[in-house]
């Protein structure tokens, strides 16, 4: 299994997310130019990552132009046959806008930029204190979307506070139903906004990072094999 990153004008959180997954965790990383597009080098079994940053500046609107990048139609098409991608901040936009994911990624409610570490818990409970950096990272859906959602197991990780509790003042910037990060129906493609790339060394404090990522290969490993499963049945 290997992983590979995708590099926008922009990106700023590429080499931090290679660092993490490469020297601290000890995965195989390619560095990806948003101009390429040949994932061929990538099975169904690897992943790839958009990672945070200001992709072409965000002009216009985030992730809108980036969208548009060579790189991404290859992408599109690794994720219908069941390619593992994630998006992180500026990543899960690119996502949304891209239609590989749900839902859009409006300005934080309080209209200002947010850099701090937030508390968030997904579907085992565990509470993780991560670092988040955006000023669009408020996640919005109609309700009848965030039920389907809801009941499909699409909605991943929530905002909470440092005992679990999911409150409005845990939520830090005004995100629907206190929504972190997301899935598609199939599951193999996730965004978040926090970056847990930026919480996996002792010498920065916090390795709540790490379990995050644990998270993450969890749920879309777990989907692999029934997906395999299932085509081995049939």
């Amino acid at each position: 299994m290997k992983f590979g990153v995708i590099v926008f004008p922009g990106s700023n959180c590429d080499r931090d997310m290679q660092f993490a997954l490469q020297e601290e965790l000890g995965y195989e990383v390619l560095m990806l130019w948003h101009k390429d597009s040949d994932l061929s080098m990538f099975s169904t079994d690897d992943y790839i990552v958009l990672p945070g940053g200001f992709s072409y500046g965000d002009y216009l609107r985030c992730g809108a132009i980036a969208r548009f990048s060579p790189m991404m139609q290859p992408l599109v098409r690794f994720a219908e046959k069941g390619g593992k991608v994630l998006g992180v901040c500026n990543g899960f936009q690119i996502l949304c806008e891209s239609h590989l994911l749900p839902g859009v990624l409006l300005r934080n409610a309080n209209r200002q930029f947010l850099g701090k570490n937030i508390h968030m818990k997904g579907e085992n409970g565990q509470v993780l204190k991560i670092p988040i950096a955006h000023g669009e990272g408020r996640y919005y859906a109609d309700d009848k979307l965030l039920d389907e959602m809801e009941s499909g197991g699409q909605i991943l990780w929530k905002y909470c506070d440092e005992e679990g509790n999911i409150t409005t003042e845990s939520n830090p910037n005004g995100s629907t139903r206190n929504i972190v990060g997301i899935c598609n129906k199939n599951r193999n493609v996730i965004g978040l906004m926090p970056h847990p790339e930026r919480a996996v060394s002792e010498n920065l404090g916090n390795t709540d990072g790490r379990r995050l990522f644990q998270q993450i290969l969890s749920i879309v490993n777990h989907q692999s094999l029934a997906r395999q499963t299932a085509m081995a049945i049939h």
